[in-house]
C-alpha cells in the first residue's frame, strides 16, 4: 500500500472561511485520492479560549495565538490565510519567506500593489500559491469552461454577471469589520464582485476597461461588539467608508462585452451568484441557487428544438463528480472547497501553483482597483497589468 506523504496545514482564523476550509481538509482524503494528505496540524486565532474551542471542534492537532509563531514552527508546511483582508499581504509574504506554501482567502490584497508585492514574493521564494476563488470549482462552472474552450457558444459576446446579497440592508445592522475600509478595502466591491471578476476571466479572457459606479446607501450603522468582529462596543455611530453595492461596464481583450453588479442590499437575494455568457452559436447561465444545473442553448441544436436546457452536472462526465454519489445526487457549495485545495494539494506535491493563484489574485485586483478609480474619476479605466 502506497504510504502518502504528510502536508502538515497551519490555518489563521476560524470563522466562516476556517470551518469551510477545515471541512474540505478533513474530507479531501475520503473522495479524491493524492499523492499528498492534508494534516490539521495547526489552528490561530487570537482568542485562546475562542481558538482553543475551534481546535476541539474542526478537528485541529494544536492552536496558536499568534500567527508568526507558527511560521517559526517546522511541523508547518502550509499556511492557509482568512484573516481580514489588511492582513493577508503581511502574512503570506512572511510565510513566503518562510518557505511556506500559501492558501490565501479572497480578495488577495488591499491594492493591485500589494498583490504584486505577494506574488512577487511567493514567486521569489519559489513556494506554492493559491487564492481561494471557490466557485471556480463548481463542476458545472468546469463543465462551461469546457464547453466554452470546445468552440460550441462560438465567439463570445456577453458576460453578465450579478452578486447580490442581503446581510447588510438593515440600517441597524453593526458596523464590522466588512464595513471599515481600513480592514476590508472596500465593500461589496471586494467582496462579492471579485467572484464575478474571477468568474469572467476563467471563462472569457482578460478583462481591458472598465467604467464603475460605487454606491453606499446606509452612511452611519451603530457600533459593534468584540463578538462580531467590529472591535467596538456601545452605541456609538460609525461611518461606513465602503460601499454597499458596485455596478460596472467592462471590455474583454476579445472583446467581448461585460455587465457586472454586486450588492448586499438585495432583499430576498442570501447568496444569489448568477452568470450568463451569449456567444455567437449558443449561450449558457448558471446560478448558485442551484448550483448543480447549467442551462445551454445551442442554435444549432441537432433536434431543432428551441430555448435553454438544463444539465444536471452530476454525472460521472462532468469534472469531480466522479468521486462522489451516483448521477442525480447533488453536491453542495463545501464541496467546491474540496475541489479547490484538491487542486492545491496536487500544486503542493508538483510544485507547480494551480490557477487561480496569486497573479490571478493580481490581476483580479487591478480589476477591482479600476473600477474603485472609475467610480471616483467618472471616466473609463484602461487597465494596465
Amino acid at each position: 500500500m502506497e504510504i502518502k506523504r504528510k502536508v502538515r496545514v497551519g490555518m489563521i482564523g476560524y470563522k466562516f472561511m476556517g470551518k469551510a476550509h477545515s471541512h474540505a481538509y478533513r474530507d479531501l482524503p475520503f473522495f479524491f485520492d493524492g499523492a499528498v494528505e492534508p494534516v490539521l496540524q495547526t489552528i490561530v486565532g487570537r482568542d485562546e479560549h475562542s481558538v482553543r474551542l475551534a481546535a476541539d471542534k474542526l478537528g485541529w492537532l494544536s492552536y496558536e495565538t499568534d500567527w508568526r509563531r507558527l511560521l517559526e514552527r517546522d511541523d508547518i508546511d502550509v499556511v492557509d490565510i482568512g484573516t481580514p483582508n489588511e492582513s493577508h499581504a503581511e502574512i503570506a509574504i512572511a510565510a513566503a519567506k518562510a518557505g511556506k506554501h500559501v492558501l490565501c482567502e479572497k480578495p488577495l490584497a488591499m491594492s493591485a500593489e500589494e498583490a504584486k508585492r505577494m506574488w512577487t514574493a511567493a514567486d521569489k521564494a519559489g513556494i506554492v500559491h493559491m487564492i481561494c476563488h471557490n466557485y471556480r470549482f463548481v463542476p458545472a462552472i468546469q463543465y462551461a469552461k469546457r464547453l466554452i474552450t470546445e468552440g460550441l457558444l462560438g465567439d463570445i459576446h456577453h458576460f453578465r454577471a450579478q452578486y447580490l446579497q442581503d446581510w447588510v440592508s438593515d440600517p441597524a445592522y453593526p458596523h464590522v469589520w466588512r464595513l471599515r475600509k481600513e480592514h476590508s478595502g472596500s465593500g461589496a466591491l471586494g467582496d462579492l464582485m471579485s467572484h464575478s471578476i474571477d468568474l469572467g476571466r476563467y471563462l472569457v479572457g482578460e478583462i481591458s476597461e472598465v467604467s464603475g459606479r460605487l454606491d453606499t446607501f446606509v452612511r452611519y450603522r451603530p457600533s459593534g461588539s468584540e463578538q462580531d468582529g467590529s472591535g467596538t462596543s456601545g452605541n456609538e455611530m460609525l461611518e461606513v467608508n465602503v460601499d454597499d453595492a458596485a455596478s460596472a461596464l467592462i471590455r474583454f481583450e476579445n472583446g467581448a462585452a461585460g455587465v457586472l453588479e454586486a450588492t448586499r442590499f438585495a432583499k430576498g437575494n442570501r447568496n444569489g451568484n448568477r452568470i450568463e455568457i451569449n456567444g455567437s452559436k449558443g449561450s449558457l447561465r448558471w446560478e448558485m441557487d442551484r448550483m448543480n444545473t447549467l442551462e445551454l442553448y445551442l442554435e444549432n441544436d441537432p433536434l431543432g428544438m428551441q430555448g435553454f436546457r438544463s444539465i444536471d452536472c452530476t454525472e460521472d462526465c462532468h469534472p469531480y463528480t466522479a468521486a462522489y454519489w451516483p448521477a442525480g445526487h447533488p453536491i453542495g457549495y463545501e464541496h467546491s472547497f474540496i475541489h479547490l485545495i484538491h487542486e492545491f494539494m496536487k500544486g503542493v506535491s508538483t510544485k507547480v501553483s494551480p490557477s487561480p493563484n496569486f497573479e490571478d489574485g493580481y490581476r483580479n485586483q487591478v480589476v477591482l482597483d479600476g473600477i474603485a478609480q472609475s467610480a471616483e474619476t467618472g471616466a473609463t479605466v484602461k487597465l494596465t497589468y
